[in-house]
């Protein structure tokens, strides 16, 4: 990857609704070069997907929750079962398997607190091999963001 292509992906992460020309001249290509660069980002997997970014207030979900679960086991037959189960939560926003005194942490979104009690007794709770669930609501959203810090071919070198 040259600078050229860190160039296509930071502009890519803030504005990926760009047109192909806008790109190009953006970073200093021709239109079918550009293209041809993206194209290769994206068989390569460096770009996984295009996303739109939804408000979740707006749309009835304003309770965000930070879930920690602690298993009995952290044998990865019971890994493999419980990251399966969370999959099939919409609720669930994102999972980390993690190190320390928890073994994963949710991002959770919910309608409400009883919504909430209904997510975490109904379909957290029924999952096989959990030994301690701790939630805790977030109050405020102070930062978010989804673009990653703009990289340099230096720091790619470096890495």
């Amino acid at each position: 990857m040259d600078q050229t292509d860190l160039k296509i992906l930071d502009t890519l992460q803030h504005q990926a609704r760009i047109t192909n020309v806008a790109l190009a001249e953006a970073v200093n290509l021709s239109p079918a070069p550009c293209l041809r660069r993206v194209r290769e980002l994206e068989e390569r997997g460096v770009i996984r997907s295009y996303n739109t970014l939804l408000d979740a207030d707006q749309l009835g979900w304003p309770v965000s929750v930070f879930i920690e679960i602690r298993l009995e086991r952290q044998v990865v037959g019971d890994l493999k079962i419980f990251e399966g189960q969370i999959e099939r939560f919409p609720e669930v926003m994102e999972c980390y398997l993690m190190t320390g005194a928890s073994d994963y942490l949710l991002r959770v979104v919910a309608k409400d607190l009883k919504s909430l009690q209904a997510f975490i007794t109904d379909k957290l709770a029924s999952i096989p091999n959990i030994a301690n669930i701790q939630s805790s609501i977030a109050l405020k959203q102070v930062k978010y963001k989804t673009a990653l810090p703009a990289l340099t071919a230096e720091d790619r070198a470096e890495a």
